[in-house]
């Protein structure tokens, strides 16, 4: 299934239906052979019809995006620590990834921990290093996880094997290349034929699919409530990080940006487009000289979640290590398709205007 999911493909034929329609109205008149052409209209839209169910009825659906496919996906879940400084920007294959969570790392940088489960990227990169809390967000969907580098803590907890890993620090230059247009450390590349191949080397399986997430269907998300907001701003306290969203109608997707720059694939240029935005509020701390934190991600707290040029206040929860938001104490289900969240150390880091 492309881009579009279930929904685009169902928007397409109904949108083809009244085209249709409209076209048989105007030419019709008296002539029997236009009666005829009247009479055959209930059985074409019946056959589209048919289409469209069968596309919204599909027997299987991915356990992280809700899409729905023919085949019940196996797959385990791979996830990378991808770079996100400006040097390291444009990032390859966060246009495959099902979720993204962006957070900060030291001095106000942020990372991003990249989940790919229902597309395969070809590359992805720049690959970054780990800390306790990358590992943390990898472990709640069973993730394969893959870095290069790591913080002292971290980097206990990975040869403890507390999560099957491999990591650049010990495969540069074999499983992990070097781009030649940029400089360390904003150069390392993975394959992911070469994720494999790495974790046949250490002996890990990869074929038990994550936990599915919670999901709307097709009514509910069209029905969705709450407050109109296009457009809003996740700040990180810096014009370099501060994350922006606004919301392509046409579509029902939200596009990135970082500053003026779109976030995009750098190899095919194709727009990170996204379904869902949940953005957390989680306590930090500092807590070394190098500027290294303690994110608290298991107590929960506020947060809000933009879908469909809406957004609803939720407060969210850990469960089994995935961070799982609630709206009037029920779970509130994902749009199906592609989920960015961005963890913060207030709520008030996140700025939109209310339409009523």
């Amino acid at each position: 299934m492309n881009e579009l999911g279930v929904q685009g493909v169902a928007r397409m034929i109904k949108k083809w239906i009244a085209v249709t329609a409209a076209v048989m109205m105007l030419t019709a008149g008296c002539s029997s052979k236009e009666t005829e052409k009247e009479s055959a209209k209930p059985h074409k839209e019946k056959e589209v019809e048919d289409v469209v169910k069968e596309v919204e009825e599909l027997p299987y659906e991915f356990p992280l995006t809700g899409i729905g496919t023919e085949k019940e996906s196996s797959d385990r879940a791979i996830a990378v620590v991808v770079n996100n400084h400006p040097k390291a920007r444009p990032q390859s294959g966060l246009n495959k990834a099902d979720i993204v969570h962006e957070v900060l790392a030291e001095g106000g940088v942020t990372r991003l921990v990249a989940i790919f489960q229902s597309e395969k990227p070809e590359k992805v990169g720049p690959v970054r290093s780990a800390r306790e809390y990358f590992i943390d967000l990898a472990s709640g969907f069973d993730s394969f996880f893959i870095a290069h580098g790591y913080s002292p803590e971290a980097q206990a907890r990975l040869e403890r094997g507390e999560i099957d890993n491999i990591n650049g620090m010990q495969y540069d230059g074999t499983l992990f290349e070097r781009a030649s247009f940029r400089k360390a450390p904003h150069n390392s590349y993975i394959t992911y034929k070469n994720m494999v191949k790495g974790a046949e080397k250490r002996g890990y399986d990869l074929d038990q699919a994550p936990d599915s997430a919670e999901f709307l269907n097709t009514d509910e998300a069209d029905k969705l409530e709450g407050t109109a907001a296009e457009d809003f701003m996740v700040s990180y306290g810096s014009p370099s990080f501060d994350a922006i969203y606004e919301y392509d109608a046409e579509k029902g997707k939200y596009h990135r940006y970082t500053g003026s720059e779109e976030t995009v694939d750098l190899e095919s240029k194709d727009p990170v487009l996204l379904d869902n935005v949940l953005v957390v509020q989680m306590d930090h701390q500092v807590v070394d000289d190098a500027g290294r934190r303690e994110i608290d991600m298991k107590s929960g707290g506020k947060g809000y979640l933009f879908q469909k040029g809406k957004v609803n206040e939720i407060e969210w929860k850990s469960e089994a290590g995935r961070i799982v938001p609630y709206k009037d104490g029920v779970k509130a289900g994902f749009v199906p398709g592609k989920t960015w969240i961005n963890i913060v150390p207030s709520i008030s880091d996140v700025s939109f205007d209310s339409q009523q």
